[in-house]
Order: C-alpha cells, then structure tokens, then sequence
C-alpha cells in the first residue's frame, strides 16, 4: 500500500524560507516521479513542482523553490525560499509511474499525501 506522508509546513514570515518532506512507503521512489501541488481556501489545487530526472517548476514559484530527491531514502524535498503570503496554502505530495514522465496536472498522479499547511505571513 502506498503511503506518502508530508512534513514540515509551519508559520512563517514573508522573505522566509521552509523545507518540506514527503516520505513514501510501500513504493520504491526511484520508479516514480514525485510532484508537488498546493491548494488555497477557495482554490483549485494547483501544481507546484516534479522531479523525474530533470525538475519542473510552475512559473510563480520558478527561481524561489528546489525540489530534490533522496530516492535511497525514499524522500523528496522542496526548499522554499523567499516566501510569500500569496504561497499559503496546504502543499501536498504525490506520485506517478516514472516511465509515464513529468506531468502538472493532479489528474495524472494516482497517489497522495495528506498535506502539510504552509501559511506565509505579511
């Protein structure tokens, strides 16, 4: 049974940074691809970065966030760097067979965290 699990979500103040961690089980990492997406209150759910073996970045977060992976511990990362309250939202993990390649739409990725909140204040 897949199972991904988030971590590292907080409060913090705007210019500053938070490391989030997905830990997967029940899955080798290194046969898939790893995605992050994020949802604010009374938005849609929307992509954030994957990792497969070249990295993807939505263009809002594009320069501010690192997405890496440790696939000998079943770990994937997403360094956030000068944050913005407009990045508040719960961030969550999810997964994709490796050979299907990097995607950015949630309908492509059959499993999932449970999310972590991340809130950004001014």
């Amino acid at each position: 049974q897949v199972q991904l699990v988030e971590s590292g979500g907080g409060l913090v103040q705007a210019g500053g940074s938070l490391r989030l961690s997905c830990a997967a089980s029940g899955l080798p990492l290194s046969s898939y691809v790893m995605g992050w997406f994020r949802q604010a209150p009374g938005k849609e759910r929307e992509f954030v970065s994957a990792i497969n073996w070249n990295t993807v970045y939505a263009d809002s977060v594009k320069g501010r966030f690192t997405i890496s992976r440790d696939d000998a511990k079943d770990t994937v990362h997403l360094q956030m760097n000068s944050l913005k309250p407009e990045d508040t939202a719960v961030y969550y993990c999810a997964a994709r067979p490796r050979w299907q390649g990097l995607a950015s739409k949630s309908s492509a990725y059959p499993h999932w965290g449970q999310g972590t909140q991340v809130t950004v204040s001014s």
